[in-house]
Parts: C-alpha cells; sequence; structure tokens
C-alpha cells in the first residue's frame, strides 16, 4: 500500500514562503514518479511540479517557474515543493502523488495514490 504523508501547509501573506514535504515509503520513492498538483476552489486539479521516477527529469509549470523549486531528500524518502514570493492565485489545496514508473509530468489521471492534501492560503 502506498501512503503519502504532506505537511506544510499554512496561511501567509502575498511575497512570503512557504515549504511543502511529502513522506513516502523507501520502496515508493525509488518506483514512482512524485508530483504536486494543486485544485482551488471550482477549479480542476493542476499540475504543479514532478520528478521522473528515476528522478533523472524535473517538471514544472510556468505559472510557478521561478518562484517554486521541487526537490528531494532521498535519505528520508522526502519530496519537497519550496514556495517563494507566494501570490494570492496560488492559494489552493496542494497534494502529492505518486505514480508507478511515470515521467513526472501532468495531467493528474496519470497518478494513482494521493495524499491527504494541506491547504495553502495566500492573503493579499
Amino acid at each position: 500500500q502506498v501512503q503519502l504523508v504532506e505537511s506544510g501547509g499554512g496561511l501567509v501573506q502575498a511575497g512570503g514562503s512557504l515549504r511543502l514535504s511529502c513522506a513516502a515509503s523507501e520502496r515508493t520513492f525509488s518506483n514512482y514518479a512524485m508530483g504536486w498538483f494543486r485544485q482551488a476552489p471550482g477549479k480542476e486539479r493542476e499540475f504543479v511540479a514532478g520528478f521522473s521516477w528515476n528522478r533523472i527529469s524535473s517538471y514544472i509549470t510556468d505559472a510557478v517557474k521561478g518562484r517554486f523549486t521541487i526537490y528531494t531528500d532521498n535519505a528520508k524518502n522526502t519530496l519537497y515543493l519550496q514556495m517563494n514570493s507566494l501570490k494570492a492565485e496560488d492559494t489552493a489545496v496542494y497534494y502529492c502523488a505518486a505514480d508507478y514508473r511515470g515521467t513526472g509530468r501532468g495531467p493528474a489521471r496519470l497518478y494513482e495514490y494521493w495524499g491527504q492534501g494541506t491547504q495553502v492560503t495566500v492573503s493579499s
């Protein structure tokens, strides 16, 4: 069973920073593409950033490029999303997801397993 445990969301002012974490088992971390998605009220879940299963490739959506960084700590089997220069439009529930031997890109339907989600609210 694949379990993804997220943490790190919260309320922050525009221009601030947050770091999201997603912890997984070693088996999951070694065989799955890992990605971050977000879903704002009334909108579809959208791809934010991801790593291919072998961690050779990473992707990040244009809307957050230059502000968000995705990285891993392989010793801790943890995926991170560092979010800087946050804007009100970044407000959403953020989800970690895993896709067996995947490319690390979207869309959401490619990913089999999901974390519980963590709320990020940016006040303007």
